[in-house]
């Protein structure tokens, strides 16, 4: 693991006055030189010239969320992160990298679930370089690095759950529980991408769905469960209100019920109130029995 050095060089503009001294005499020389036909004169005067051309290559430019890493004859010396405008040794190699926060907005992954259900996934990861001598020196490209370990770790997180809660078991899902697998993707890709010297600020799913061969039987499948719910709390509300309706009619004593006659009553309540459609009333000019 490469340690990162803050580096902070001269100031550039500085160096812009003194060069433009060094040059001024560099001209001097040579055109004095020339006028008293001294060749040591115009030879230190070119000198100087040459001297000067070289010394500018230094000059070093850093943007506001922007790092340089500094080389010098392949041994890594540091990193300028402070913005503005520098001067460096002109032998050194400078790399600027982005410190911004980026974007990867990653494709659609048909894997399977946990349960061995095949579906799509994909996440969306907001990060940005933390440390600038990891991500130039330890990895080969860093974005390249991003985006394989991104899409590794969504793999991975996809196996790790069901889709949907109802195979999950009392378990986490991953419909179910976007919170909770976001905070588990996130994890995961903070320690695989600290290698890099990267920091992940942010990673949520931005698609999840049953594979197109699965997606109608698993549709059916929850449509199935969604009307067993509801007609469910439906029974169960029926009941409560056939014994309240009950209950009241013995405490007012509106009328007198055996225990036929209850059974009747709460199996034409029960019809009334759970039936699909609304109920036609009957008019009974007779007796029950």
């Amino acid at each position: 693991m490469t340690r990162e050095t803050v580096s902070k060089p001269a100031s550039g503009g500085l160096m812009v006055v003194l060069l433009f001294a060094l040059l001024a005499l560099s001209v001097a020389l040579v055109i004095g030189g020339g006028s008293s036909g001294s060749p040591p004169i115009i030879v230190a005067g070119v000198l100087g010239i040459l001297l000067t051309v070289l010394l500018v290559n230094g000059f070093l430019v850093v943007q506001p969320n922007q790092a340089a890493a500094l080389i010098f004859f392949g041994k890594y010396v540091g990193s300028v992160k402070t913005n503005g405008f520098f001067w460096v040794n002109p032998f050194m190699v400078k790399k600027k990298v982005s410190l911004r926060a980026r974007n990867l907005n990653g494709e659609r992954l048909k894997v399977n679930d946990r349960a061995g259900n095949p579906i799509e996934i994909a996440a969306v990861v907001v990060w940005q370089v933390q440390n600038t001598a990891q991500c130039l020196f330890d990895v080969d490209d860093y974005v390249e690095y991003v985006k394989t370990q991104s899409e590794s770790a969504v793999r991975h997180l996809a196996t790790s759950y069901p889709y949907d809660s109802a195979d999950a078991e009392g378990e986490h899902s991953l419909r179910g529980d976007i919170e909770v697998v976001s905070g588990q993707l996130e994890r995961e890709l903070a320690e695989r991408l600290s290698r890099a010297g990267v920091d992940v600020l942010e990673a949520r799913l931005s698609h999840l769905a049953y594979a197109p061969e699965i997606a109608g039987a698993m549709l059916q499948r929850q449509q199935a469960d969604a009307i067993i719910a509801a007609r469910a709390k439906i029974v169960d509300g029926a009941v409560g209100m056939v014994e309240d309706a009950l209950n009241h009619l013995g405490q007012r004593q509106i009328v007198e019920l055996d225990d036929e006659r209850k059974a009747q009553m709460v199996m034409n309540l029960l019809v009334v109130l759970c039936g699909h459609a609304d109920a036609q009333p009957v008019l009974n000019a007779g007796s029950m029995y």
